[in-house]
């Protein structure tokens, strides 16, 4: 068939190879997320496989999905199937109660307390996220985008730019080390190690289905976690709280674990028996909360910083921990 004419799929249309030229605004984005920007209806594995297989080009040369383009790149868009976008599945009603999760908002940034179950964005088998459910909140602030990720399981503070400017802006403060994240997690057993940084590397497997599996390996990415404890449960559980300065696949969750201290709840890298204990405590989810963030704005010099409360089913676990009988150390948290 002749490139860009119609095929006989339903609900899809084939056009020719085009090209998109950078301009300073998409500067600095990374090229899985320009190209999805631009490849409406295509799913995001599909634009992972396009890349891989040389059909996306920038000045006419191969790159990774992790890339960021730059003002001025020419980037081949290649011809696709894209199919008609779906009617938005968003509930009619019953967003009104993220509203209340939102723990602050201004003219540049909104910062979520994001539930654990709902994942960040939409996705195979996921029909819509917090992004597109902010957006449906704020018709009238379709630049609302993600400043980082959180794994569907993990709640607390997520980062929502308001306008491409600021998430340029903050995405090179991450780059440079420059925003403190922090993290509480439950985790098996008496943490011995003190206030400790691990630096192990980290590669990131895909799996067929598609999921993500991150695994230890010295030929991976540097990856920085910094531990303390918060409080200790002699020899049954630790609550620690978790900086990190870089922000890999699974980081916080591979690092415990290769410290001998998987997390709670934790279906993938976790303790099958330690799971079952505090399931048995009434826990129904992977205890990981990211309780706060904070930077200071390149422009302006200003400290933000906010925090999300530990949320109520994990405030329980942890009480139960402190009924065990063991006596913790006492720590606000």
């Amino acid at each position: 068939m002749t490139q860009g004419m119609a095929t006989t799929r339903k609900d899809a249309q084939v056009q020719r190879a085009s090209y998109a030229e950078v301009e300073s605004e998409s500067a600095g984005q990374r090229l899985d997320n320009f190209l999805l920007a631009r490849l409406k209806g295509v799913p995001r594995s599909h634009v992972y496989r396009l890349i891989r297989s040389g059909q996306v080009r920038v000045n006419s040369g191969r790159v990774r999905a992790s890339y960021r383009v730059r003002t001025g790149d020419r980037v081949r868009l290649p011809p696709v199937a894209r199919r008609k976008a779906p009617e938005s599945r968003l509930p009619r009603d019953g967003l009104e109660w993220l509203e209340k999760r939102i723990l602050f908002e201004d003219d540049r940034l909104l910062v979520l307390d994001k539930p654990s179950g709902m994942a960040v964005h939409a996705g195979t088998g996921i029909d819509f996220g917090c992004i597109e459910a902010l957006r449906s909140l704020r018709v009238n602030n379709p630049g609302l985008d993600l400043v980082h990720r959180l794994d569907r399981g993990t709640s607390g503070c997520l980062l929502v730019a308001k306008r491409r400017s600021v998430l340029k802006a903050l995405h090179a403060l991450i780059r440079a080390g420059g925003m403190e994240k922090r993290y509480l997690a439950l985790v098996r057993g008496s943490w011995q190690h003190g206030r400790t940084e691990v630096r192990d590397r980290l590669t990131v497997l895909r799996r067929r289905n598609g999921e993500s599996f991150t695994r230890v390996d010295p030929a991976g990415k540097t990856a920085v976690s910094q531990f303390r404890v918060v409080e200790n449960y002699g020899k049954l559980a630790s609550l620690l709280e978790v900086r990190i300065g870089t922000g890999r696949t699974h980081q916080i969750r591979v690092h415990a674990e290769h410290m001998g201290h998987p997390i709670a709840g934790d279906d993938r890298y976790g303790d099958d028996a330690f799971n079952a204990d505090v399931s048995a405590r009434g826990l129904r989810r992977i205890f990981l909360h990211a309780h706060a963030v904070g930077f200071t704005w390149p422009e302006g010099g200003d400290e933000f910083m906010v925090s999300a409360p530990l949320p109520d089913e994990l405030r329980r676990v942890q009480r139960s921990f402190e009924a065990s009988g063991s006596k913790p150390r006492p720590r606000s948290v």
